[in-house]
């Protein structure tokens, strides 16, 4: 049950970054053509930056999920065994720890900028852009959590290997 809510939200999650990166790059390719055809359209670099944001964090989430992240792994390739789930347990908590931060801080912005409108399409609120944020957070959380859950259990499952 676990690791489908899992697997599904990190579905979910690379489909809205997908979708976000295919924004981005049609907004590009209109700014590209209009300037070619003399032609100012003033919202595409808007929408291209807020688009990229949504992708990246998104993106960002997920692999986190993966353990594909920026990471050091000189030490984790030496250890084995019970040192070694124990390394990826600190790892995780420490990580836990700073988007349990990022999550708290994020909503402190989200409820700050939300009414702020975009320059270019006024229609539009600024806290659209910054919900990627708690969303990102929040579910870096629940990945990581996941991971912590994971390697206790087979830590607990293999003994003292």
């Amino acid at each position: 049950m676990k690791r489908v809510f899992i697997k599904r939200l990190e579905q979910i999650q690379l489909i809205i970054g997908v979708v976000f990166l295919c924004i981005f790059f049609a907004a590009i390719l209109v700014q590209v053509v209009s300037r070619q055809l003399g032609v100012s359209v003033l919202w595409t670099g808007e929408v291209a930056n807020y688009s990229f944001i949504w992708a990246v964090f998104m993106g960002a989430a997920v692999m986190v999920n993966k353990k594909e992240h920026f990471n050091f792994d000189l030490l984790a390739k030496k250890l084995k065994g019970k040192a070694k789930y124990a390394l990826n347990i600190t790892i995780d908590v420490i990580l836990i720890a700073f988007s349990s931060v990022l999550f708290i801080y994020s909503l402190t912005a989200l409820t700050t900028f939300w009414s702020y409108q975009w320059v270019t399409i006024p229609a539009l609120k600024m806290g659209y852009v910054w919900i990627s944020l708690p969303i990102m957070a929040g579910t870096m959380v629940i990945y990581l959590a996941a991971h912590v859950f994971t390697s206790v259990k087979l830590i607990s499952a293999r003994g003292g290997e």
